[in-house]
């Protein structure tokens, strides 16, 4: 199973993929993209590495997602990224070609085995940005979720810490009513 789980910032979205984690009552791998470029940010890792359960083993891998994913997913267990949008970011600093890294980790995601969940922002549902650069980042950021939505059996969308799903490939289509 592929759960791409989006939302915006504290919308809940990395509490409910920690929820999905130890619901499948799996190994828990716990991939972090994040970099502790200020103080506060560092703060921020702390806490969440605190928070997480103890038995969790955790990787932290800023830029190479795909090689990561693709040496620790193993059968019976799950792998849970964090985040989708902050590894975009790291990618973007070092000049990486984000098409193909998009391309190459949505390639990959049918092929692993375990279960795989995906954090990442949904940026695209706020102001235009005032400066082509975050204009750039917020379409690469929607392109990206577009590109692993495709590829995921089930994606959700979680606003003020309430999940939608907007996708579930496990759950049959809905009978066409009778002419």
């Amino acid at each position: 199973m592929r759960h791409l789980i989006l939302g915006g910032a504290r919308s809940g979205k990395s509490r409910f993929a920690e929820q999905c984690a130890i619901q499948t009552a799996l190994p828990v791998c716990y991939v972090a993209t994040a970099t502790a470029g200020d103080r506060e940010m560092a703060e921020r890792i702390a806490r969440h590495q605190a928070e997480r359960p103890s038995g969790w083993r955790t990787i932290e891998e800023p830029r190479e997602l795909a090689a990561v994913l693709l040496h620790e997913a193993v059968p019976n267990s799950c792998l849970l990224v964090d985040c989708l949008t902050l590894w975009l970011a790291n990618l973007f600093e070092a000049g990486t070609d984000i098409p193909a890294a998009r391309d190459e980790l949505a390639h990959l995601l049918p092929q692993l085995p375990g279960e795989v969940l995906l954090v990442s922002n949904e940026v695209g549902l706020g102001i235009v940005p005032d400066n082509a650069l975050a204009r750039l980042f917020r379409d690469e950021a929607g392109r990206l979720n577009q590109a692993l939505a495709a590829a995921c059996d089930r994606v959700t969308f979680v606003a003020a810490g309430l999940p939608l799903t907007l996708k579930d490939t496990s759950v049959a289509a809905p009978l066409s009513p009778d002419p």
